[in-house]
């Protein structure tokens, strides 16, 4: 079926639900007349003011900002000095809630993903968007193009489609690369894909 873009209401639910349902959608980035597109097969859910771990669990600030926004935009940070996340905004304005997204399967533009990376066009494909900055880099995101985009408009240069795909298995497991609340279940991953972070 032909992929349609997801609309906000999708985004409208807590951010477990929403990354549960997030897992197989395909995330598209046109740059430079050609789409550069994954499919998620890994995500975490951050719960907002209710979650240690989340950014926004001490309250709204400049940084974070977009997560206490309407649901369905981007936010991006930067994280260690090196590496850009990706993360989209849920639930209605005020929860401060999101979902990161930690790994996609390259499904289109992967030549351009490779050169993004600084790898060859002959690299494994897992080294392309097999972890959230890796993903970002292969896609050309960055907090300062693209925090704040709204990936439900028909004009963004960054959204996320529904093509019919429907996971055979999902898992949930504790979170990665955190140190608080890390006993949730908040993870979710497309069991027995090739594609997943390490």
């Amino acid at each position: 079926m032909p992929a349609k873009l997801l609309p906000r209401s999708f985004y409208l639910d807590p951010p477990d639900v929403v990354a549960r349902r997030l897992l197989g959608k395909l995330i598209t980035r046109r740059l430079d007349g050609q789409s550069l597109t994954g499919r998620i097969v890994e995500i975490e859910a951050y719960l907002g003011l209710d979650d240690p771990a989340a950014h926004s669990y001490s309250g709204k600030t400049p940084r974070n900002a977009v997560l206490f926004g309407p649901p369905g935009f981007a936010y991006v940070y930067f994280i260690y000095g090196m590496h850009y996340c990706l993360n989209f905004s849920c639930q209605p304005e005020g929860h401060g809630a999101g979902v990161l997204v930690r790994a996609l399967e390259p499904v289109a533009g992967l030549d351009t993903m490779a050169r993004l990376r600084k790898l060859p066009s002959s690299a494994n494909p897992r080294l392309l968007t097999s972890g959230p900055g890796r993903l970002c880099q292969a896609l050309d995101i960055t907090r300062a193009a693209h925090n704040g985009l709204d990936v439900t408009s028909r004009t963004s240069i960054l959204q996320v489609l529904d093509d019919g795909y429907e996971p055979d298995l999902i898992r949930s497991t504790p979170r990665i690369g955190i140190s608080k609340a890390i006993e949730h279940p908040l993870r979710f991953v497309i069991e027995g894909n090739a594609f997943l972070s390490k």
